[in-house]
């Protein structure tokens, strides 16, 4: 039975793969670069995943872009947006999978009412000075605050 089963093994990982690659349709996700009035970036860390990030994720179905932002900033910050978001880009996002894209809105008119409580999800947020993000910013967020706020080349790559 043992060998059967390591027979069939790579047949099967390949069937499931050919199923996943056909049944899934690309992903989409939206992420806010929330700037405050003294120029600083909200930045959020995961109880999953290290780093520090900008906070956003999943457009979820009958959602619309800004429905899936509001929601996040939300949900991780504790942010209500007050006026339209500015749509800065979409990017690939090849290191989640081959069919995953990011849209970055620009933040600057919120109110966030009181800060967030750190719970399973958010391990711990706060807003950083261009000169003194936390060390561990992912290299994608760097590269979207410095695309924004310092005028850097945009990316087509998340």
């Amino acid at each position: 039975m043992k060998r059967v089963r390591q027979a069939l093994e790579p047949s099967i990982r390949w069937a499931f793969h050919l199923y996943w690659r056909c049944t899934r349709g690309m992903t989409l996700g939206a992420r806010g670069l929330v700037v405050d009035a003294d120029r600083r970036i909200f930045l959020i860390t995961h109880t999953y995943v290290p780093g520090w990030h900008l906070p956003g994720g999943g457009v979820e179905p009958g959602e619309t872009l800004i429905e899936a932002l509001a929601r996040e900033l939300m949900e991780e910050g504790n942010i209500e947006i007050l006026e339209p978001p500015v749509l800065h880009g979409m990017f690939f996002n090849s290191r989640v999978s081959q069919r995953d894209h990011v849209a970055l809105f620009v933040v600057r008119s919120f109110r966030q009412a009181r800060a967030p409580v750190p719970n399973w999800e958010i391990a711990a947020h706060g807003f950083f000075s261009l000169d003194a993000l936390p060390e561990n910013t992912t290299p994608s967020t760097r590269a979207r605050i410095a695309e924004v706020m310092l005028d850097a080349p945009p990316s087509e790559r998340w």
